[in-house]
């Protein structure tokens, strides 16, 4: 039998963690007859978070052309549904990635 390599070993090891983290939080909340109000505003603030947590960085450390593309996608995001925001957004980047260098 072939010798798994480490890239192998990271991908099942992802694979198992993502599978566990899901079936965790799906097992907790089966507990529950009714989510709790807390709980759920909570679970309510996860994707802020995590959109947060990978947007943020870029538009500290990334350029001039970043920063300007998260503005034009917040203000677009109070005027368009999700995939108008993302459109724009890609457009933004495109053209301030190609006028600012």
């Amino acid at each position: 039998m072939p010798e798994l390599s480490t890239t192998t070993w990271i991908v099942l090891a992802g694979a198992a963690a993502t599978y566990l983290t899901r079936i965790g939080g799906h097992l907790i909340l089966s507990q529950f007859r009714a989510i709790p109000p807390r709980v759920e505003a909570a679970l309510n603030a996860v994707p802020a978070a995590v959109l947060t947590t990978l947007v943020a960085p870029a538009a500290v450390f990334e350029g001039t052309a970043e920063s300007l593309t998260l503005l034009v996608a917040f203000a677009a995001a109070f005027h368009l549904p999700m995939m108008g925001t993302f459109a724009v957004g890609w457009i933004a980047i495109l053209v301030f990635r190609a006028v600012l260098g």
